[in-house]
């Protein structure tokens, strides 16, 4: 019997493409300006080629990529997904031709288990229309919608039961696409595992979220492996990855009443995400899920220049992690050329 290879794994980043400041991820102009997915899609197409540049096959489109396109006092942007038919397929043949792995990960504001019936529909409109457009693009059912279970109301079992009744009205593209995330405040992997018990929804795992969140403290291997298992066996899952924010703040202070400043040293929130990814804390991680394949999302703030630093740094300090993203060690020269050529770094000598 021959073996197979599997496939490397994918590192992506969401949206904004920080190494080139000409490169725009959505159309954002006001309403009065008649922004439109078509221009969206222009701007997508050289994100596109500037992926496939760097070797980066994964990424996440902006969740406005079709502006106003359910807004409801605005029905002249209505038809705008439907009009641009050709132009979605063209963009989605060149991603698939490039292996590029596409997603959304729709706003806050979508909550399908608000106890406001209008807050629900207006919600689900936006995930039709998003769900719509990676079907017009081709997309295979690895291109997600990525969304968090909600807000609690006060009472977590009810707000779970909620959005268990919702995904039973939803359209049939939503339920294709959709995958739920445990969140770093609300609701845990336990939670949403939950929720996959009763209606099949995927699971995103994130490392950060079950870090903060994880009332049951299940180990970091046993979370990820029970939310790969939602996954059917011939999809690629995909996690999400940031570290902690971890540097010191200086906040000037006026008091009211003398106009004197004083200077609070602020700590670090650690719910909150870095700029870049640590690479020992990554390395850490994937080799307690040896023998689990997915693609990784990274949700550092530095966006695609997290992941420019990141591969290099795998190559330097842990190489048999970056082989399981199918980076070599004979890539390190032009990897770290790459790096050089967006960042810069200052050289620290001596103790602290």
């Amino acid at each position: 019997m021959k073996l197979v290879t599997p496939a490397p794994s994918r590192l992506g980043f969401p949206v904004k493409v920080m190494a080139r400041d000409d490169l725009k991820s959505n159309d954002a102009r006001r309403a009065a300006s008649e922004p439109h997915l078509t221009v969206s899609l222009g701007y997508l197409d050289a994100i596109l080629d500037h992926l496939d540049k760097h070797d980066i096959r994964m990424y996440r489109m902006s969740s406005d990529i079709a502006p106003y396109a359910t807004h409801p006092d605005m029905p002249q942007f209505h038809s705008m997904v439907q009009d641009s038919k050709a132009e979605l397929a063209s963009f989605g043949a060149k991603a698939r031709r490039l292996g590029i792995r596409l997603s959304f990960h729709p706003s806050q504001f979508i909550v399908l288990n608000s106890p406001d019936p209008k807050l629900v529909q207006k919600s689900i409109a936006d995930l039709v229309s998003q769900a719509e457009m990676l079907d017009l693009m081709e997309q295979p059912p690895e291109a997600v919608l990525v969304i968090h279970v909600g807000g609690t109301y006060g009472d977590v079992p009810a707000s779970r039961e909620r959005w268990v009744e919702t995904w039973h009205t939803l359209p049939e593209p939503v339920r294709r696409r959709l995958v739920l995330e445990h969140d770093d405040l609300r609701f845990s992997a336990a939670d949403v595992l939950w929720i996959h018990d009763r209606t099949g929804v995927r699971c995103i795992f994130d490392y950060q979220h079950h870090w903060c969140l994880n009332p049951g403290q299940v180990p970091v291997r046993d979370t990820l492996a029970a939310i790969l298992r939602t996954w059917p066996d011939d999809q690629q899952p995909k996690i999400h990855f940031s570290s902690p924010r971890t540097e010191l703040r200086e906040q000037v202070r006026v008091d009211k009443k003398t106009k004197k400043k004083t200077v609070r040293h602020v700590a670090p929130v650690f719910t909150g995400h870095a700029d870049f990814c640590n690479p020992f804390e990554f390395a850490t991680f994937m080799r307690e899920a040896e023998g689990l394949r997915f693609d990784v999302m990274l949700e550092a703030k530095a966006k695609d220049l997290a992941l420019l630093r990141l591969r290099p740094d795998l190559l330097r300090y842990a190489p048999d992690v970056a082989a399981r993203f199918g980076l070599e060690p004979s890539e390190a020269p032009a990897l770290e050329a790459e790096e050089d050529e967006v960042l810069d770094e200052v050289e620290v000598t001596g103790g602290a």
